[in-house]
């Protein structure tokens, strides 16, 4: 039988998103394909905030959870196999689950469609000199009209 791990990490996460809750999971950061911010990583483990307002890009799968989010204000893709998920559960009263861990070496890590996996990058400010020009923004003011 496959995994029932990506169906529950779906449930609880459609479920405390519907409860108006952040959802948090918590990832094994040294899991095999785990792309995400070594700097945040604290014994082994790092704690991401999933809600819809947090990240961008999101997708979740029966074998990869995909994100854009920030950290520290620089934009950064994660990358996570299911497996490496430990737990996920609700910020605002700590209700959720934990997983048993899962053996890496059970089954191959699975790549994300459409290519390499993403890669831990920032993106910087570049100013476009082919756009079109805009106007200064001017400071709003409100007038009497009689």
């Amino acid at each position: 039988m496959r995994s029932n791990r990506p169906y529950l990490l779906r449930a609880f996460y459609d479920w405390i998103v519907d409860n108006d809750c952040t959802p948090y999971i918590v990832v094994d950061a040294h899991y095999p394909e785990v792309e995400v911010p070594q700097d945040f990583v604290t014994d082994g483990q790092i704690v991401l905030n999933i809600a819809p307002r947090a990240v961008s890009s999101f997708e979740m799968n029966n074998q990869y959870v995909q994100l854009s989010t920030r950290f520290g204000g620089m934009p950064i893709d994660i990358y996570l196999p299911v497996g490496a998920v430990m737990g996920i559960y609700a910020q605002e009263n700590g209700q959720g689950m934990v997983f048993e861990p899962e053996n890496p070496d059970d089954q191959p890590p699975p790549k994300p469609p459409g290519g390499p996996k993403p890669v831990l990058s920032s993106a910087e400010k570049t100013q476009s000199t082919t756009g079109p020009k805009t106007k200064p923004k001017t400071k709003p003011a409100l007038r009497v009209v009689k």
